[in-house]
């Protein structure tokens, strides 16, 4: 590591003050950041802190139904408190180990946009709604490729706001050692239709897979998935698995998403 300042903001508005700075970098979990800067791949000048910001934490339900979780927020939280949504919950409580769980936070992973995290695979599945201090967006407009997404320099995600599905769930094959997901499916069953997100598999990150979705509205069963595949083109491959094998796994993760779900 090396020498830089760090700001704890109160407030958003003193947030987004503080990462105008030149080279401040937003602080949340630092599940992530502090194992980068240990490796010095990012060396930011200021380092802002929003763990202080109470404004950013939290869960609550608003008026028209949906569960609206402060981007501070940790796993840990979300697996205990986000009960009317269990695919969500249940999710949140398979995150890494006790001390990822107990600091890494929503807004952070969202942020982050791992291409093999799960929270963009809970957000794409369930079409929830990024909300930052400047504007929402749509998770189906933030996800835009691996490590990649909408938000704008010092942009910073306040709440993410879910529309809670009649079913969900969410089966992940994990890479033992990091506990990411070397595959990862979400499905949601919406009374308009069926939502699945994968995720640890493509080059490009999180994605929608459109063929799974047409055959699970029609029919909300695994077998309705038999015959259904995804192109291993795009698929990952590296030590732990080839993009076929990955390929493979999309389907057998989302038919036990479907299973766990109905």
């Amino acid at each position: 590591m090396y020498a830089f300042e760090i700001e704890r903001p109160a407030t958003i508005e003193e947030a987004v003050r503080a990462l105008s700075a030149e080279e401040a970098q937003p602080l949340a979990g630092g599940q992530t950041l502090i194992p980068t800067l240990k490796q010095r791949l990012a060396m930011p000048s200021v380092l802002v802190s929003l763990t202080g910001i109470s404004g950013l934490r939290g869960i609550r339900t608003d008026e028209g139904g949906q569960l609206c979780i402060g981007a501070s927020t940790t796993h840990a939280e979300v697996a205990a408190g986000a009960g009317v949504f269990p695919g969500l919950a249940t999710m949140a409580g398979r995150i890494g180990d006790p001390a990822v769980r107990n600091r890494g936070t929503m807004g952070g992973s969202l942020a982050n946009n791992d291409p093999s995290a799960c929270y963009p695979a809970a957000a794409l599945g369930a079409g929830a709604t990024i909300v930052t201090d400047r504007r929402e967006i749509a998770a189906d407009d933030f996800f835009q490729g691996m490590f990649d997404t909408a938000l704008d320099e010092g942009e910073i995600i306040t709440e993410v706001r879910f529309p809670v599905p009649a079913a969900s769930a969410y089966a992940k094959f994990e890479q033992p050692a990091s506990r990411f997901a070397l595959v990862g499916a979400f499905v949601a069953r919406f009374p308009g239709g069926v939502r699945v997100a994968i995720t640890g598999a493509s080059e490009g990150g999180v994605f929608r897979w459109a063929e799974a979705e047409e055959a699970l509205s029609r029919d909300f069963t695994a077998s309705a998935l038999e015959g259904v595949s995804v192109p291993s083109g795009d698929m990952i491959g590296d030590l732990h698995g080839t993009p076929e094998y990955r390929a493979h796994l999309v389907a057998i993760m989302t038919r036990r998403a479907v299973t766990a779900a109905a």
